[in-house]
């Protein structure tokens, strides 16, 4: 599936400073909800904190791809999320996250849950586009940067 199909501009932000784990699967929600009009924020960031109780999802080198499934969802839904300072999220490296792209997929719809997130995971395991993603200074850069 291309991330441009589910990541939409509104979708990709630049977080404020000093936010937590917590802080950002919040926003990560807020974002969501704007897409997802019969799910409520709170259903999303529920979603989130589940899978978070399996194991972070933090896989290392500044990079999260926190996901979450949904009952009674016929899409998924992707964000994309700079945080401007690293935040402590239990990574594999044990290293403070600033990039998350965060994943909601129907609750019946694992194959493509877990090729999405493979495809991010490669996107993000390239050095000169995690780069350019921690060097943006405005949403759209980001967008552009993460769909291309």
């Amino acid at each position: 599936m291309d991330i441009e199909t589910i990541l939409s501009p509104e979708c990709a932000t630049i977080a404020a400073p000093g936010t937590s784990k917590k802080r950002a699967l919040e926003l990560i929600s807020q974002l969501a909800s704007q897409r997802y009009t019969d799910v409520n924020p709170q259903q999303l960031f529920e979603s989130l904190l589940a899978r978070e109780k399996m194991g972070s999802t933090g896989i290392g080198k500044g990079i999260a791809l926190p996901h979450g499934r949904l009952p009674n969802v016929d899409q998924a839904i992707a964000v994309f999320v700079k945080c401007d300072e690293p935040i402590p999220f239990d990574a594999i490296d044990g290293k403070p996250v600033d990039l998350l792209f965060a994943l909601f997929v129907p609750e019946d719809n694992c194959k493509q849950h877990l090729s999405t997130l493979a495809s991010m995971a490669k996107v993000l395991d390239n050095k000169d586009t995690c780069r350019s993603l921690r060097k943006s200074a405005a949403d759209h850069e980001i967008y552009q940067l993460v769909t291309s």
